[in-house]
């Protein structure tokens, strides 16, 4: 130990005891408190192993370092393959996920926690590399002494942080470790060097990543006219915008689908791609007006037919069962309780959300969910006659009432609906007296066997012409 590691031991010894001495540097100093506040003792402590072998294994494949810890590790080789030398790389909460380095060293370093795993935080092993440098969000070296745990004293850690220079979002850090004794000055700006061709790398990654998901997905988000209309990543940043300049450049939150609010009060709806996102969003100011409702005519007709922003659709079988369904709800229903309307009570909720993905093809950001639910204004032809059958003359509601509601359906759900709109406006016939009523009822498909309203109108006394 060289005379200056012994006046930072010293330094150490009387740091530890109360006193302030004035060899500490002030940045060494404030992390030895913090270390104090948070707990950590510099003789009873040892860095938690918080993470099992399986999840250290999943993070080494899917973590955002995982892509460029091979650039890391080829970058700082040379030092890492110094004896008694270790190269180590944490998450951004201080989870170390790659140790690398000689036999001897890493069984020294087993010894004192440093291991896949482990958390080597300020909050849990107090001033170090990795801690010390995330804390501070810059690179910093910690000198033999200047380590919090006695456990680590006889080393020194040259540590940088890194982060996605496109998101600006901390992913966490890499560390060279060695000897005091074999401590090179250079170390410090090798690892900075190696943190910043790190970043470089991941912002390049991020820029194709953000023009591949442009290319898949932008045609379908801009597919609505005269609709303020965006592309939302995972992360909140905004990869496109129609017209320009509508959106904040990235959303102050992670992004969930269903509806939110901008600052200035518009209402925007998050529709979800993708199960790891990006996100369409859409603004809703105006879609309650009736120019841009959702028109559904499902009577009389086994696939009902909608028109949504200017475009019609005839949908499949199953889709206009689910459309009528959450249009008479519009409160929403869950996943479960669709299963059961559209397939009874052993419906399966998986095979809900598979259709109601396949169904925002054509919806868009007008299904809500959580629980799903059609956004905006939705005209049903059913729900219209339902409503005006005590008000409208039963003449008007014949004239409107095409046939029952999708006729072919056997879903739960929609034969109640069907069964009380058909029964409702019969009785309405019934109770009329109008001979021309029950006339068109009669020789209608769907009151062709009706014998209650055929002899009905056999005691009508009919004036002749």
């Amino acid at each position: 130990m060289d005379d200056s590691t012994r006046r930072l031991a010293r330094a150490r010894e009387s740091a530890l005891s109360g006193q302030r001495p004035a060899q500490v540097r002030p940045e060494v100093r404030a992390s030895w408190d913090r270390a104090r506040l948070q707990g950590v003792h510099p003789d009873r402590s040892l860095p938690p192993i918080e993470l099992p072998e399986d999840r250290v294994r999943g993070l080494q494949r899917d973590h955002p370092m995982a892509s460029v810890w091979p650039t890391l590790l080829g970058t700082l080789r040379d030092a890492a393959t110094q004896p008694g030398h270790l190269i180590f790389a944490s998450d951004s909460a201080g989870h170390l996920l790659w140790v690398m380095g000689d036999r001897s060293a890493r069984r020294l370093a087993e010894s004192v926690h440093l291991v896949p795993g482990a958390l080597w935080s300020e909050g849990k092993a107090g001033t170090s590399g990795v801690g010390t440098a995330l804390a501070l969000g810059q690179p910093f070296r910690v000198r033999g002494p200047e380590h919090f745990l006695s456990v680590a004293v006889d080393f020194t850690c040259s540590a940088a942080p890194i982060r996605n220079p496109v998101t600006g979002e901390l992913l966490g850090a890499i560390d060279v470790t060695c000897p005091t004794r074999a401590a090179n000055s250079l170390s410090l700006p090798l690892v900075a060097a190696a943190a910043r061709l790190a970043e470089a790398q991941l912002g390049e990654q991020t820029r194709q990543q953000d023009e591949r998901l442009r290319m898949r997905y932008l045609e379908h988000v801009m597919r609505h006219k005269g609709i303020h209309s965006a592309l939302v990543g995972a992360d909140g940043r905004v990869l496109h915008a129609s017209p320009g300049g509508w959106l904040p450049r990235r959303w102050p939150r992670p992004p969930h689908e269903g509806p939110a609010t901008l600052p200035d009060g518009r209402r925007v709806v998050f529709e979800r791609l993708s199960p790891s996102g990006p996100f369409a969003v859409h603004c809703t100011d105006g879609v309650d007006s009736t120019s841009e409702a959702l028109l559904l005519h499902a009577l009389g007709r086994d696939r009902a037919w909608i028109r949504l922003d200017g475009a019609a659709h005839e949908l499949s079988a199953r889709h206009s069962e689910l459309v009528v369904l959450l249009a008479a709800h519009p409160a929403g229903l869950t996943a479960d309780a669709l299963a059961r309307l559209t397939y009874g009570q052993g419906g399966k909720t998986v095979t809900v959300r598979a259709e109601m993905t396949r169904l925002r093809r054509v919806l868009g950001y007008r299904l809500g969910s959580d629980p799903y639910r059609l956004l905006g204004q939705t005209v049903a032809d059913f729900l219209s006659l339902d409503v005006e059958l005590a008000t409208a003359g039963v003449g008007d509601l014949l004239d409107r009432y095409r046939g029952p509601l999708l006729p072919s359906s056997r879903a739960e759900g929609v034969e109640a609906l069907r069964d009380r709109l058909h029964q409702r406006l019969r009785g309405k016939v019934l109770s009329s007296g109008d001979a021309d009523a029950m006339t068109r009822w009669v020789t209608a498909p769907h009151g062709r066997d009706d014998l209650v309203v055929r002899q009905a109108l056999e005691r009508v006394d009919v004036s002749p012409l």
